[in-house]
């Protein structure tokens, strides 16, 4: 999945980069400008450009979190190309393609849609985890994460279609990810209704906030993004690039609901944020945060990218000690995975 689902960069130029400037030249700057400002917010102090372009993502706890259901992930890596031309890649790149990756069906949403843009959901795999969401929508189990309003809309009837999710469970999916749409667009993530079906409400917001709150140094570093998105408050002044997902968390069906911001920053750097706002279940929201800093390894363009996971998951906040190192390595590894499989599909695109 892909937490595992742009404002200009602050460059901290001294006045002794400035006078080296003079005297190495501008490329030689941009390069440890780069690694001096990825030093400067993550817990990756110490980069070697040329070894990271030669080796897998590196990957790395994040600072700890004081709410239990929080985690935090960071990673690094460096891509051929430009910043503007992996943003490209990224966008264009599609998950579903390869079975590890375990997302299921993947469709782009326009700033208006309707039912007609989650017809994908009648496509469904017929495999266990989509099985298990089809039992839990039926018997409206309280593990699904649904207002109470919403939950009062479902009707068991009509209960044909031939695929392996039935039409009325269908129905109720694409009414439920049309309306939580349609109110993200009009009014960001405090816009969107808690999840309550369980008695307990938990609102999208306020966990985001609360997984932002939590890593200062990163919310420093992205808060002119943060801000044109209006991530954890209303709409913001920047458009996003939206879609939702059916996925596998744990062995059981998800859909969710994502935004995507891409912001061009000085000296063609570019951050990026990739917002799981809503989900059926599994985890409450989830985001991915970039940093890409154009850079020249061994004389090709290229970009040195940061990117940091965050994530809330109700199952989290049982985990301790080896348990929830445990965990940890999984998202890691699963983070690893998916950035292996884009550099691999892209490079040979740019």
């Amino acid at each position: 999945m892909k937490f595992e689902i742009m404002e200009p960069s602050r460059r901290l130029i001294t006045t002794a980069f400035i006078l080296s400037s003079l005297l190495l030249g501008r490329a030689t700057i941009a390069r440890a400008d780069a690694v001096s400002e990825l030093a400067s917010f993550s817990v990756f102090d110490k980069v070697d450009l040329a070894q990271l372009a030669r080796s897998d993502v590196k990957t790395a706890h994040g600072p700890p979190m004081s709410n239990p259901r929080f985690l935090a992930v960071q990673s690094c890596y460096v891509a051929p190309g430009a910043p503007a031309q992996l943003i490209a890649a990224l966008r264009r790149w599609d998950p579903t393609k390869h079975r590890e990756l375990k997302v299921f069906l993947h469709s782009d949403l326009p700033s208006s849609p309707t039912a007609a843009n989650f017809e994908k959901l009648k496509n469904a795999p017929d495999n266990g985890p989509v099985r298990a969401f089809v039992a839990d929508t039926q018997k409206l189990s309280t593990d699904l994460q649904i207002s109470q309003a919403e939950a009062k809309k479902f009707s068991a009837g009509g209960a044909g279609g031939g695929g392996a999710m039935p039409a009325s469970v269908v129905t109720f999916w694409t009414d439920v990810l049309l309306s939580r749409t349609k109110s993200f667009v009009s009014g960001g993530t405090s816009a969107q209704p808690p999840y309550d079906h369980s008695g307990k409400a938990i609102r999208a917001s306020d966990e985001l906030n609360g997984l932002l709150r939590e890593q200062g140094k990163i919310q420093r570093q992205f808060s002119g993004l943060l801000g044109a998105t209006g991530i954890g408050r209303g709409a913001g002044s920047l458009t996003p690039e939206l879609y939702w997902e059916l996925l596998d968390v744990d062995d059981r069906g998800v859909v969710t609901l994502g935004a995507d911001y891409n912001r061009a920053g000085g000296g063609g750097t570019y951050q990026s944020a990739d917002v799981l706002y809503y989900a059926s279940g599994g985890y409450y929201v989830a985001v991915t945060l970039y940093q890409m800093w154009p850079v020249t390894v061994e004389g090709k363009p290229s970009t040195l990218v940061w990117r940091g996971d965050m994530i809330s998951a109700p199952s989290l906040a049982d985990l301790h000690g080896v348990e929830r190192l445990g965990s940890e390595s999984v998202m890691m590894k699963q983070i690893s995975k998916g950035v292996t499989l884009f550099r691999r599909d892209t490079s040979g695109s740019r």
